[in-house]
């Protein structure tokens, strides 16, 4: 039983909005027209795509809401319909060095359907001429063909399978209207998630064996767009949401939150930029014709940063990124891997690509995140090579000599991995006595618990070691050891870790390069 001075909070619907919805009364925010079709009602969705929108509205810039389909057999639409697709986000982080945290009650969802309960709804949405967008985060095998999928099922199972339906209702209603096809806007993170969206919708239409006119209108109607997408949303606080609700003055069980940064670059048309006018409202969303540069950007950057520093942290003693932030050695390693070894491969202007570097190092120092290393650490082979080796490269080729943190953050993952058992899925290392998971796929782990197996502690089996994994070419699409200098200088650093412990290394590193600049700086001054 509450005791009588207890307070209950009001719930989070539609009278409570009536007084306390911010800008546009909420009354004139229910006329707005739907304008966003989203398949997915997560908490990044919501603290991304919805957030925009409703900031766009706010500012009188679009005038149009997102009608939510729940794409799996489980969601929150029912939770989002009571809540009249109204909920909180709370955004915190550092920005310029001091720390932020912004409220905003998000109004921009309309409604949610469920199309495995209300399948003629969603259908319904086809009819409806305002609709302009569809935007979709069903996480990265979302979007993958099916071919167990069916037209006459309701629904399909696959998400492109609903949007090839969904489509073809839009395509019957409007008889092949050229001007009422679609931007579509996928969120998934895959790499040209939009050509990967219309090549399932093409697969799907030829399976059903759909009308060759139907095909010609989704490729030449509809603009699939390829989008790069970067925020950190942490969802629904449940460890600290009653004193959310407190300091609210209301119950919201679709309570988001999220960091401060976020980029959305968009590979699309000039046009979009007055369609979907995101940058006039004051986000970070780019529009161009060309999201390669971006893309190089942030996998060279934020994501090079994680894995050039995370496992070398990791063996130094730390556990979170937040915390080796504060080490001037390893934020050091961080720091000079990003702007002497990255950044002079990258196409964009240097000024602009400092300006996202030091907005990544925020980010990982944000008090808010607890971001792990071991997961970071997660595939780190693949990481490796995905993330930092395309940039080991450009600099060699650039400057004809190797990058030495990128370097050394290779033989740090040689160390990372010394393990001589699987167990589990896991090869089995040790730090301080203690031992650690290291995950990866089987056949890697298995071969890295032989070589480590074989090493017999000496100079030579160091070499041994460390050439016999740069020639593994299945792991890194070709044999490392051809890289000029490279196999020497990785087996120097993991000797020298092996030796010294990972500090000691890289202080021997920091201290070497200061000498031989110095060095440098006398022979140009004589």
């Amino acid at each position: 039983m509450p005791t009588l001075d207890a307070v209950v909070q009001p719930s989070l619907n539609a009278d409570f909005l009536e007084t306390h919805a911010e800008g546009q009364s909420w009354s004139a925010q229910r006329l707005l027209p739907e304008k966003v079709l989203q398949f997915g009602e997560g908490g990044f969705l919501r603290g991304f795509v919805d957030w925009m929108i409703h900031g766009m509205n706010q500012k009188g810039l679009f005038g149009g809401r997102v009608v939510v389909v729940q794409p799996i057999g489980q969601g929150q639409i029912e939770k989002l319909n009571e809540q009249s697709g109204a909920y909180t986000l709370l955004m915190r982080g550092i920005e310029d060095g001091k720390v932020i945290e912004r409220q905003e009650l998000i109004t921009s969802i309309s409604r949610g359907i469920n199309p495995y309960t209300h399948f003629q709804d969603y259908l319904r949405c086809a009819h409806n001429p305002d609709l302009r967008f569809i935007v979709s985060n069903t996480t990265e095998a979302g979007i993958a063909f099916n071919g167990e999928d069916k037209l006459k099922d309701e629904p399909q199972a696959s998400f492109p399978g609903k949007l090839t339906r969904f489509l073809l209702e839009r395509y019957a209603a409007f008889q092949g209207d050229l001007s009422k096809g679609f931007v579509l806007l996928p969120c998934e993170l895959i790499d040209r998630n939009g050509d990967r969206l219309k090549e399932t919708v093409l697969q799907t239409a030829a399976n059903w064996s759909l009308d060759p006119e139907f095909i010609r209108w989704v490729e030449t109607a509809n603009i699939f767009t390829n989008t790069l997408v970067d925020r950190i949303v942490t969802g629904y606080p449940k460890d600290t949401i009653e004193a959310l609700w407190d300091e609210s003055g209301y119950r919201d069980d679709l309570f988001d939150t999220s960091e401060v940064f976020h980029l959305w670059v968009i590979e699309g048309p000039d046009s979009l930029s007055s369609e979907l006018p995101l940058a006039e409202a004051g986000f970070n969303v780019i529009i161009a014709d060309s999201m390669k540069p971006y893309r190089d950007r942030k996998v060279g950057i934020l994501n090079g940063a994680h894995t050039s520093t995370a496992l070398a942290a990791y063996l130094a003693g730390f556990d979170y990124v937040g915390d080796c932030m504060d080490d001037p050695l390893i934020a050091g390693l961080m720091r000079h891997a990003i702007y002497d070894e990255v950044i002079p491969t990258l196409t964009l202007p240097r000024a602009e690509l400092e300006l996202f570097a030091e907005a990544v190092f925020e980010r990982f120092s944000n008090p808010f995140i607890r971001h792990s290393l071991q997961s970071i650490a997660l595939n780190s082979v693949s990481k490796y090579k995905a993330r930092v080796l395309p940039s080991l490269e450009r600099f060699v080729a650039l400057r004809g000599q190797l990058p030495t943190r990128l370097t050394f953050a290779l033989a740090a993952l040689i160390v990372f991995y010394r393990g001589t058992t699987v167990v589990n899925g896991a090869l089995i290392g040790h730090r301080n006595g203690h031992p650690y998971p290291v995950k990866d796929n089987l056949p890697i782990l298995e071969k890295m618990a032989a070589l480590w197996v074989a090493f017999d502690g000496s100079s030579a089996g160091v070499r041994k070691l460390t050439d016999e994994v740069l020639r593994q070419t299945e792991w890194w699409g070709k044999d490392l050891c051809e890289v000029p200098g490279l196999a020497i200088a990785t087996a120097e650093f993991t000797s020298a870790i092996l030796a010294h412990g990972i500090r000691a290394a890289l202080t021997d590193l920091v201290q070497s390069e200061a000498l031989h600049g110095a060095m440098a700086a006398t022979s140009a001054r004589a």
